[in-house]
């Protein structure tokens, strides 16, 4: 039995944490954070305490007390001078319990990356296996952010000190190993780089929960340090209720009925079956062994999103995932799907408390998540939504989760804690919907985060109606599945990787309405005059174009020429973000399924209403795009069953700069500063002579054509527009794809490298411009920079101009940081960003966390310059850029 009064004075008292008396010692808050670390993997599923003892080489009994073990040594190289000196009181206990603090042991005072070079030693005397030594030192030093690399572990050792600093560390080392006291021998020589990153982000969390003075009150919590540690695992679980860290239980108890699990996902009593995807991919699933990769390709409007959730059920039940993130393109679309799978949780909670967190810059401006803040352990809901869980960088350690896909990226590269999302995402169901919308560099990063979420433990549901085969072929590989071993099934068709090899199948699709397709000019005018023809029989279309200025130049148009009767709504990404979240709440209580739907209307919208969003019209109009997003644009005709105008029966899709024979205009449309001007002009090659789409059939014949290269184009294709295409487009093209493919295999962290070597060539970076280092990007394009529009004058800055003001130099309270947080607004214009960027933001701005990493957008008179633009916000059409 160990005590504290019987530690030498140096040993007791050296500090971790500053405060009252002798602060917190490093003893006691390396058991403090051991204990939290037992706490956590006590309540994690039963697969994942298998996953650590197989992948640290332990005992299974007692390998959790292996890893908690490990994780507490995190601090103990603040026993340097270095850092003792920092807090003044702390050193002068230091000094009168005989340590000396000569000036020049000042230095080296980096305590994490001192960690990793002084318990190597001191560790090679407990375990046997140098390798595995290494890659635990290397997870837990590195819980300030980022993994060290060779040279600063060396440069972090102190030097010259007097024994009186070695002794006082090996009498806390021995201390601490003989309470700990765990059983067993690691077996391997060496770690993967999974398992070092893993243990990275269970340190990062159990030390984020035990520094907290709050839960973890300074000073030794008994005599005897075994109890010492007792009271602090009980500290652990006090604090784990607090924060709402659930205990693991599948939320599918038994089997189930798979019509009777359909019934409960769409909460429903009604007498409704599974769909034939759903009922095929559960078939699937059942023979699956193991994790599984699950690729399913269908139409729009198959119930993807109840497989997902279905899948989600089947593969918790057999491989005991802790929980499902559903990663989603963009804010807007998980925003809409962040209901639907909260709906889906309350429907199988069963009595239990579960959190859900929203995974996104915005969510802290969505009042669904602000109502379920608090409510952990409230009758009538057992699904909340911590604050804790909330805070950055920790939305994905919840079991349960919904956002961007550029969340879980991050966990691919090196910015600060991406091991925290890594350790958060691991044994997870993860649904990436939409795999079919992102560019070579972006999707390059999802096959790197899929090679992670295997090594992890992972399921994966990969979801798509439109999935080109070469990007099908390179998701596979990523999962270890060879090009050879796919079988060939027709579309629409689910494919199964699991540990016993891919198995699939093909599914009766229903049949949707033939949609008719022809093409008009680009010019916004024909756009107009267009809808204005649509509109004259009544229903409710929609114009989706591909830039913002057109979408505003459109609304310019039709604005002037539209009656009374007709409702004209706006709706692209250019408004702050709380004018944003109304409008997307507006699109879909107008066009949603149970939405209050106008007689007639008409949606001028950008990307932001191309996917995802379940929102139906009567006719569209689009301009030309890719032809996988023509189809996704296309998936919003006729998507509801409803009664329409007569005039609008059978479906009726114009396509701006679709038209046989001529060439579309790329420039001055600015279409190929958005697309990828070869695959426009395939698109327009093999797509501008068919008159009518036959969904679901012709879905996977018209992607697979445009998207594979080895397709002839027509043979009454020009000559000049043949050349265009295969020669000047194609060239700029593969060019393209070959720059970003070495941009992401560059940028992202190699799941398969060597722990020692894997950033010796990935600097330090930051994401969304948040401190030091490079910018790491989830997506290529031009730099962004996000603003806060504010109102200038003598008096003051205002939110929005008929407000009080307030002075920008004194610090913001909470409630202003909110509200001017909520008027955040992303811009990519190179002129704004140049100009912007150079700008100092005031204090209110640098002083409070919400608003250190944005920039104020200053309109005075209601104007606003950057370089010869003019930048005007205005109320329906958002922020407006006018020249000179």
């Amino acid at each position: 039995m160990i005590q504290f009064s019987r530690l030498s004075a140096a040993c007791r008292y050296v500090w971790a944490k500053s405060g009252e008396g002798h602060g917190h010692g490093v003893l006691a808050h390396m058991l403090d954070v051991a204990a939290v670390a037992t706490a956590i993997l006590e309540r994690e599923a039963p697969s994942t305490r298998s996953w650590i003892a197989r992948n640290f080489a332990l005992p299974f009994d007692s390998a959790v007390r292996w890893l908690a073990t490990i994780v507490g040594l995190h601090d103990f190289g603040k026993g340097i001078t270095g850092f003792q000196a920092k807090w003044p009181e702390g050193r002068q206990v230091d000094e009168s319990a005989g340590l000396p603090f000569a000036p020049r042991n000042l230095e080296p005072h980096d305590h994490a990356a001192a960690t990793w070079a002084l318990l190597r030693a001191l560790l090679s005397e407990k375990i046997e296996h140098r390798g595995w030594i290494s890659g635990v030192l290397q997870g837990i030093s590195a819980h300030h952010g980022f993994n060290y690399l060779r040279p600063e572990i060396e440069r972090a050792r102190p030097a010259y000190e007097a024994t009186a600093w070695t002794d006082t560390r090996q009498e806390l080392f021995d201390a601490y190993w003989q309470t700990m006291a765990p059983i067993g021998q690691p077996t391997c020589e060496a770690l993967s780089l999974t398992a070092v990153e893993w243990l990275a982000g269970l340190t990062s969390v159990a030390d984020w929960i035990g520094s907290n003075a709050e839960w973890f009150p300074l000073g030794e919590r008994a005599d005897d340090l075994t109890k010492h540690f007792d009271a602090a695992r009980q500290l652990a679980e006090r604090a784990l209720d607090r924060i709402g860290w659930p205990h693991f239980r599948p939320l599918l108890a038994g089997v189930e009925d798979i019509d009777r699990l359909i019934r409960r996902i769409i909460g429903t009593d009604d007498e409704v079956r599974a769909r034939p995807l759903q009922a095929t991919a559960d078939t699937l699933l059942a023979s699956a062994d193991g994790p599984t990769l699950l690729i399913v390709e269908a139409p729009m409007g198959e119930g993807k999103t109840e497989l997902a959730m279905l899948a989600h059920l089947r593969l918790q039940a057999a491989n005991h995932h802790r929980g499902l993130y559903v990663a989603l393109p963009t804010q807007a679309t998980g925003n809409a799907m962040f209901d639907r799978t909260l709906s889906f949780l309350r429907a199988f909670t069963d009595g239990m408390p579960l959190d859900i967190q929203l995974a996104h810059g915005g969510a802290v401006l969505d009042e669904r998540v602000a109502h379920l803040r608090g409510i952990h352990g409230e009758p009538g809901d057992n699904v909340s939504s911590s604050a804790w869980f909330s805070q950055r960088r920790r939305a994905l350690i919840s079991p349960y989760g919904v956002g961007t896909i550029d969340q879980a990226l991050f966990a691919t590269l090196n910015v600060k804690h991406h091991f925290v999302r890594l350790w958060g995402l691991a044994n997870r169901v993860v649904v990436l919907d939409e795999v079919h919308a992102y560019d070579t560099y972006t999707s390059g990063l999802i096959a790197a985060l899929l090679r992670w979420l295997k090594a992890l433990n992972c399921s994966v549901v990969l979801m798509s109606a439109t999935l080109p085969r070469k990007r099908q072929t390179e998701l596979l590989a990523a999962w270890g599945i060879a090009k050879s071993d796919v079988p060939t099934l027709a579309y629409p068709r689910l494919l199964a990787a699991h540990q016993g090899g891919i198995i699939g199948d093909t599914v009766a699709a229903r049949p949707l309405p033939p949609i008719n397709v022809h093409g008009i000019a680009e010019a916004p005018e024909a756009l107009a005059a267009h809808a204005m023809a649509q509109l004259a029989s009544g229903g409710c279309g929609a114009i989706v174009v591909n830039t913002v200025d057109r979408a505003q130049q459109l609304y310019r148009l039709l604005h002037d020429q539209l009656s009374a009767d007709c409702t004209l709504m706006l709706f692209h990404a250019r408004y702050p973000a709380d004018e944003r979240s109304q409008r997307e709440r507006a699109v879909l209580g107008s066009f949603g399924r149970n939405g209050k739907r106008p007689a007639r209307a008409l949606l001028i919208a950008t990307q932001v209403a191309e996917q995802s969003l379940d929102i139906d019209f009567d006719f569209m109009i689009s301009d030309l795009a890719p032809i996988d997003l023509l189809l996704q644009r296309a998936g919003r005709l006729h998507r509801h069953e409803r009664t329409r105008p007569d005039a609008h029966s059978e479906a009726q899709l114009a396509v701006a700069g679709l038209i046989a024979g001529r060439f579309p205009e790329l420039k001055e449309t600015a279409w190929q500063y958005v697309y990828d001007a070869y695959i426009l002009g395939r698109t327009w090659a093999l797509t501008a002579s068919e008159t009518v789409w036959q969904l679901p059939h012709d879905i996977d014949r018209l992607v697979q054509r445009v998207y594979d290269d080895d397709v002839e184009l027509p043979d009454d294709l020009s000559a000049e527009d043949r050349k265009r295409i295969d020669e000047s487009t194609y060239g700029e093209h593969r060019a393209k794809e070959q720059q970003e493919f070495l941009y992401a295999m560059h940028a992202a962290i190699d799941a398969d490298a060597e722990p020692q070597h894997a950033y010796a060539d990935k600097p330090r970076g930051n994401e969304e411009g948040e401190g030091l280092g490079i910018r790491n990007r989830t997506r290529l394009g031009d730099d962004g920079i996000t603003v806060v529009p504010v109102w200038v004058s003598d008096t003051g800055w205002r939110v929005h101009p008929d407000e009080p003001p307030f002075n920008p130099e004194e610090p913001a309270s909470d409630a202003l940081a909110h509200r001017l947080f909520a008027r955040q607004l992303k811009l990519s214009h190179k002129a704004v960003v140049a100009e912007l960027g150079a700008v100092e933001p005031p204090r209110c701005f640098t002083e409070h966390p919400l608003l250190r990493n944005l920039k104020p957008l200053r309109f005075a008179d209601g104007h606003a310059t950057a370089g010869d633009l003019t930048l005007r916000l205005d109320p329906e059409l958002g922020l407006v850029y006018d020249k000179g």
